[in-house]
C-alpha cells in the first residue's frame, strides 16, 4: 500500500498505461461506486497522458445506458434494476471496447444514448491510432460481461457512506438532500453491494485507489496483494 500526493497517484496510474503491451489501443477501466471520484481521477489522468503526447479517448458507460422505460422497469428505486437493466453492455462492446481491442479495425463510438432526450444515438465513427488509450469511467466495469474487454483495470474505493454525502453536495442544485439520499440508499447503493458480492471488484483489479481522501489517496496494485487477497 502507497499513499501520496495526487500528483504522485496520477504518475503511478500514467506509468500503469505506460507498461501495457498490446497491439492495439490501451482499453482502462476506471471503475467505482457512484460519487467514487472516477470522473475526475479519470480526466486528470487524461490530461497527464496528453501532456505526454498519447492519444487518448474518453468515454463513460453513462453514454451507454438504456432508455429509461428500459432501466426502471422494474421500478425506481429498485436495486436489481440498477445492476442489471441499466446499461447497455452489448453495445459498448460492439461500438467500442471490441473495435478498439484484438482483431478490431479501430473505427470507435463513444456514446449510443442521449440522456438529455432519452433516445438512442448513432453518431460518425472515429477512428483511433493503434497507439492510443481508451480511458473508461463509471460502474460495474468490472462484472464478468466485461472484464476480459479491460487491459488495465482500475478500482476506486471509497466508503459508500462517503459517496452519498458527496452525492448530496454534487447534487444540491437539482434535487434535495432527502432525494439524493432515497436514491443512494435505496436504488445505487444496494447495487454495489450486489456487485462487489457477484464480482469482487476490489480483489480483481490491477490497481485499487483509496479514495476517501482525494488530496492523499493511496494505492496497490491488484498484483501484489497475495493470493488469498485477491
Amino acid at each position: 500500500m502507497q499513499r501520496g500526493t495526487r500528483d504522485e497517484l496520477l504518475g503511478h496510474l500514467a506509468a500503469a498505461v505506460g507498461s501495457v503491451s498490446v497491439a492495439h489501443p490501451v482499453r482502462v477501466a476506471v471503475d467505482g461506486a457512484p460519487a467514487a471520484g472516477k470522473t475526475t481521477l479519470a480526466d486528470e489522468l487524461a490530461r497527464v497522458l496528453r501532456a505526454t503526447g498519447r492519444d487518448v479517448i474518453r468515454a463513460t458507460i453513462d453514454d451507454f445506458l438504456f432508455p429509461r422505460a428500459r432501466r426502471y422497469a422494474r421500478g425506481e428505486f429498485s436495486a436489481d434494476g440498477c445492476y442489471l437493466d441499466a446499461h447497455d453492455r452489448g453495445a459498448l462492446k460492439r461500438v467500442l471496447l471490441d473495435p478498439l481491442g484484438p482483431g478490431g479495425n479501430r473505427r470507435f463510438q463513444t456514446a449510443t444514448y442521449d440522456r438529455a432526450a432519452d433516445a438512442t444515438l448513432s453518431p460518425r465513427p472515429a477512428t483511433a491510432p493503434a497507439d492510443a488509450v481508451l480511458l473508461l469511467d463509471g460502474v460495474f466495469l468490472l462484472r464478468p460481461e466485461l472484464f476480459d474487454r479491460w487491459d488495465l483495470r482500475i478500482f476506486l474505493s471509497t466508503a459508500l457512506e462517503e459517496t452519498v454525502d458527496r452525492a448530496v453536495i454534487r447534487e444540491r442544485r437539482v434535487s434535495s438532500r432527502a432525494e439524493v439520499e432515497r436514491r443512494w440508499r435505496e436504488r445505487y447503493l444496494p447495487a454495489q453491494r450486489l456487485y462487489f458480492a457477484s464480482a469482487r471488484p476490489a480483489d480483481k483489479a490491477d490497481i485499487v485507489v483509496h479514495n476517501d481522501d482525494p488530496r492523499r489517496p493511496m494505492w496497490e496494485s491488484g498484483l501484489l496483494r497475495p493470493p488469498a487477497d485477491r
